[in-house]
């Protein structure tokens, strides 16, 4: 890879000058950053970099200062049968444990996660019959592979059963794939998956709302470990910037910040652009949520700065571990389209760069999946820790709600006057 070489050669350079270790590791960190924007579509990832730096020390203070460890994750065993099946459909496997304290008054809380990144299976030109059956046999080998290591709970990706086409803005045929959440097509395939694999799956799809005139919703719909409906949660907040042109076909949801109540915890959905918005974290944190899923389907010119900051940022803030999922790939239309944004015509809405990961309440994560591939990465959490950094950190104890709700309030009224103290000399 150019941009490693080149990182290696900024460090022996600084070397050579006597530059202080600090230094190094730095230039080194900023020139790994630089090359990933450089080549955004071909940059596999920082971890793939951080396996290239050949200073063992170097690299262990990078990974401590990326991943809030002192040293690599410790992995999990990938069974040889999840290996040749990753091998032979062309998708990576992650499994990393993240650390807990044993404590000595209650019994650990020990759960395995799930998330799958995908690109989608055939062009979109070809029928959508054709492209939702490939997609969905794409995702039961992925689902295969995280029953095989032991996942309790899988989240898909937004909107996995297709294109993500909402940059076109035109209706039909994609608005065919909107479904009933409960028993639609691909709820009842993720019914049979979660019954057969004892697990708790989380689908995001579009929603049509028969008993409301058939409007559509983004929705996550939750399936418990029995293969049931246990209910679902619909995007609150809706994007309008580039080419997510999203309300073109839906709009805000309408049903609060719901928590689930699972078999292996309690769980909640931040849909994709809600992640931008913390009051809509701390809200599931405040129903309750231990763990809380960010499926997503972003671009990189747009948002990655932002991807690695912000799950994980919920993640301290509320105490809960979060997951951040994305899709892979670049999806190209048939007809062009334009946003309104001064660029011209184009087809495709950009690279989605995967990179999806794990964040735990303490602050460290866990390395990402691939940017430029089809993923699996399962995460093995111990749910006490929530209570540890809790106790550590006393932000519950100090969030002073009654004071936030009272100024909350007052900023949404029409008579709202911001609280400004001018100095009586300007």
């Amino acid at each position: 890879m150019p941009g490693v070489c080149l990182v290696e050669q900024k460090v022996h350079l600084l070397s050579s000058k006597k530059t202080s270790k600090s230094y190094i590791k730095i230039n080194c960190a900023l020139n790994i950053c630089f090359f990933c924007c450089a080549s955004m579509e071909k940059f596999v990832g920082v971890e793939h970099a951080l396996e290239e730096i050949s200073d063992e020390n170097l690299r262990r203070e990078t990974y401590r200062v990326l991943y809030g460890v002192s040293s690599p994750h410790e992995t999990l065993d990938v069974p040889q049968e999840v290996v040749a099946m990753s091998e032979q459909n062309q998708f990576e496997v992650k499994g990393f444990k993240l650390p807990c304290a044993k404590e000595q008054m209650r019994a650990p809380r020990i759960v395995r996660v799930a998330v799958i990144q995908n690109s989608i299976a055939r062009p979109t030109t070809d029928s959508l019959e054709e492209q939702y059956t490939a997609i969905e046999n794409k995702i039961e080998k992925m689902i295969d592979a995280a029953a095989l290591m032991g996942a309790n709970i899988v989240c898909l990706q937004e909107a996995w059963t297709g294109a993500f086409f909402f940059c076109t803005r035109e209706r039909y045929p994609w608005s065919e794939l909107a479904e009933d959440p409960e028993n639609g097509r691909s709820t009842q395939f993720i019914k049979g998956m979660a019954k057969k694999y004892n697990m708790v799956i989380i689908s995001p799809i579009l929603e049509r709302d028969e008993e409301h005139g058939e409007t559509i919703w983004n929705t996550a719909v939750v399936v418990g470990n029995n293969g049931n409906y246990i209910g679902k949660h619909r995007k609150n907040h809706i994007p309008r910037v580039g080419d997510f042109n999203e309300s073109t076909y839906y709009m805000e949801g309408d049903d609060g910040h719901p928590v689930f109540n699972t078999q292996f915890g309690k769980i909640a959905i931040n849909i994709c652009y809600g992640r931008h918005h913390p009051f809509n974290w701390a809200m599931f944190g405040l129903n309750g949520a231990e763990m809380v899923f960010n499926p997503s389907a972003t671009v990189g010119a747009l948002s990655e700065p932002l991807w690695g900051i912000e799950a994980r940022n919920a993640a301290i803030a509320n105490s809960y571990f979060t997951f951040a999922i994305n899709r892979v790939g670049t999806e190209t239309f048939a007809n062009e389209f334009t946003s309104g944004d001064g660029k011209p015509a184009h087809k495709d809405f950009g690279h989605f760069y995967g990179s999806s990961y794990c964040a735990s309440p303490d602050g460290s994560r866990t390395p990402a999946l691939s940017r430029t591939q089809d993923g699996v990465l399962v995460t093995e959490i111990d749910l006490n820790l929530r209570r540890q950094v809790k106790d550590k950190w006393g932000f519950s104890m100090t969030s002073r709600l009654p004071l936030y709700g009272e100024s909350y309030t007052n900023a949404s009224k029409p008579d709202f006057k911001r609280q400004i103290i001018n100095d009586p000399l300007v």
